[in-house]
């Protein structure tokens, strides 16, 4: 790995520390700042909104900025906002940084992935891509375990701090990433997006990828309040660590295409992967520190098995309009993402953790459905 990749690679980390490390620690803000469970849960809301609308509209916002302009600027502004974030006092304010850097953020990533295509050799493109996915793996698992770990011993604020001063490092830093490429982001029109809609099969996969990411933050989003609830003593720190399971999806990522052989055709393997999830969803009724923590593995291989194949698979049925494609496969996902951050709140908030499961396994039978019906068109490999 040369200098540039490394630097590149540090910020991908620092991106996706800055979208996730918010999530375990969404307790603490429920106490410091008196909210419910549900207004806690908008910390991760109203940061990934935007990732889900980027890949539809940023075309048209971006086109006249070139890869290194959007990155260093979304760094540094990222960096500015986190160091704010750390020194606020009002919810009103978090949730209004929390939200800028929502729209900053798919800016840096897009712009991240650019880069590191384009410094990698034809041959080594797919190896590249490949550690850049298994980068944001890790520091989505980071983000949330040093999260909790500093906010137990030092409180929340400092690691906000640090991941904010690494953000205006990483912006001098990239003085040294000497090529510049063009924005990721296509113009995307209206006639173009229906016509990628009804195709059935495009369809199938982005519903069924909506209810899988739904379902996944909705999880993430509201279990750290279930296991204070279990054991209001419970450390950030064990709480941080029980998103362990996270970095499954490295594993399952670099053995996609022995999954997919070993099941004999793409939809084969995701509805496995459908029903891994259902089964690691379920063990999350047994309210037990231990058990959940092996839990979290069996979801996140599910979550990660069906995710992995699908985006591989839409990519390959698309005779053309590509990037439309695989924009709204992001869309579809980010906004499964956002709608299940905080709408499962409700069964929470109002009917327990247990209806909340139930009703997280309903929108899994749903997306169930979709992949049988994508079976059933025929289409199981290519």
């Amino acid at each position: 790995m040369g200098r540039a990749n490394g630097i590149l690679y540090i910020c991908t980390i620092l991106v996706v520390c800055t979208l996730y490390a918010a999530q375990p620690i969404q307790p603490l803000f429920k106490d410091e700042f008196a909210l419910n469970s549900f207004q806690a849960a908008i910390f991760t809301t109203v940061i990934m909104f935007p990732l889900g609308i980027a890949p539809l509209i940023y075309g048209y916002i971006l086109e006249n900025f070139s890869s290194r302009q959007m990155l260093r600027i979304s760094l540094l502004l990222l960096g500015i906002l986190e160091i704010c974030f750390s020194f606020s006092n009002s919810y009103i304010v978090l949730i209004g940084i929390r939200a800028a850097q929502g729209f900053l953020i798919p800016a840096a990533l897009t712009s991240l992935v650019s880069y590191i295509s384009i410094s990698a050799s034809r041959e080594n493109i797919q190896r590249a891509l490949g550690n850049y996915v298994a980068i944001t793996t890790l520091g989505g698992f980071l983000g949330r375990l040093l999260s909790g770990i500093s906010s137990e011993y030092f409180g929340w604020r400092p690691f906000f701090f640090i991941i904010g001063f690494g953000l205006i490092l990483s912006f001098f830093a990239l003085n040294s990433v000497g090529k510049d490429v063009k924005t990721g982001f296509a113009k995307i029109k209206k006639t173009e997006v229906i016509n990628v809609l009804k195709i059935k099969h495009n369809f199938f996969i982005y519903a069924s990828i909506f209810c899988v990411f739904f379902v996944f933050q909705g999880v993430l989003n509201f279990l750290p309040f279930e296991l204070k609830s279990i054991n209001e003593n419970l450390g950030e720190s064990k709480v941080g660590l029980m998103y362990a399971g996270y970095v499954i999806g490295l594993i399952t990522a670099l053995n996609v295409t022995k999954i997919i052989k070993l099941f004999k055709s793409e939809s084969n393997a995701m509805i496995f992967g459908m029903l891994i999830y259902i089964a690691g969803l379920q063990f999350f009724n047994i309210e037990v520190f231990e058990v959940m923590f092996v839990s979290m593995f069996v979801f996140c291989l599910g979550m990660f098995t069906i995710h992995s194949i699908a985006a591989g698979f839409v990519n390959k049925l698309a005779a053309e309009h590509k990037s439309i494609t695989n924009g709204l496969y992001l869309s579809f996902y980010y906004a499964g993402g956002t709608f299940g951050s905080f709408l499962p709140g409700v069964f929470y908030q109002h009917l327990g953790w247990h209806a909340f499961l139930i009703f997280l396994g309903f929108i899994l039978l749903c997306g169930t459905v979709f992949l049988i019906l994508l079976k059933m068109k025929g289409l199981n490999s290519v």
